[in-house]
């Protein structure tokens, strides 16, 4: 997905003199704080952080409280959409004027009536409804759909709502997507692709470390055996 990205920031992150027994258990607890919100500083939201302290020996600050600052390399996992950006979420309710669905299943984005393509038509039912394409009526979203749409505001005081639109090429139902549009598909299959050849790598890399350790145990066995003799 577009809006996800993954950054590498220097920080310095400040301890109550109260913590100064484990530093490292500190930081971490200071940076988990900042979890699933939205941050100026990474222009983004923080989801996950992977830390290393540089040095336990911190800059005291000037105060009465006198916390120290300890320097720190982290490596960031961010939600940070942006304007154009293609977006995956699964509907979580709509009506006639609105889609709204829910993106990493935890970030909001709606879908207002004038960003949804004329092509869809709302039908309603007695226990919701669903849009349906006037093109091809397998072609529909409803309550659960997985649907790919595109970025058109973000706001981020509310921890990154999003304003979506389905008008674009290449947007609506994924499941549709993926069988009748051959950008999405060629799209979703390279990724795949790139997926299976890393997992072959991995495999072959522990194949081969499972043998060499293999060779060298029975190696080691061999020189027993003879020093034995």
């Amino acid at each position: 997905m577009d809006a996800l990205r993954e950054a590498e920031a220097k920080l310095t992150v400040y301890v109550h003199p109260s913590n100064a027994a484990d530093v490292r258990r500190a930081v971490a607890r200071q940076l988990s704080s900042l979890l699933f919100s939205y941050e100026d500083r990474f222009d983004g939201v923080l989801l996950a952080h992977e830390a290393t302290v540089e040095s336990e020996q911190g800059k005291i600050l000037n105060g009465l409280v006198p916390y120290f600052g300890v320097p720190v390399h982290a490596n960031l996992l961010l939600y940070s959409p942006k304007p154009d950006m293609m977006l995956e979420g699964k509907v979580e309710m709509l009506g006639k004027e609105s889609i709204h669905a829910i993106v990493l299943g935890v970030f909001s984005a709606a879908i207002m009536l004038d960003d949804i393509h004329e092509k869809f038509k709302f039908k309603r039912k007695k226990y919701g409804g669903k849009f349906v394409s006037r093109s091809d009526k397998q072609h529909v979203i409803k309550k659960g759909s997985m649907i790919r749409f595109s970025v058109k505001r973000v706001d981020a005081e509310m921890n990154c709502h999003v304003t979506g639109s389905l008008i674009p090429p290449h947007t609506g139902s994924m499941f549709w997507l993926s069988v009748h549009d051959d950008e999405y598909a060629l799209e979703i299959n390279s990724g795949k692709r790139s997926r299976d050849n890393k997992i072959k790598t991995e495999q072959h890399e522990q194949d081969h470390s499972v043998k060499s350790s293999g060779r060298k145990h029975k190696s080691k066995s061999r020189k027993r055996s003879f020093e034995e003799r």
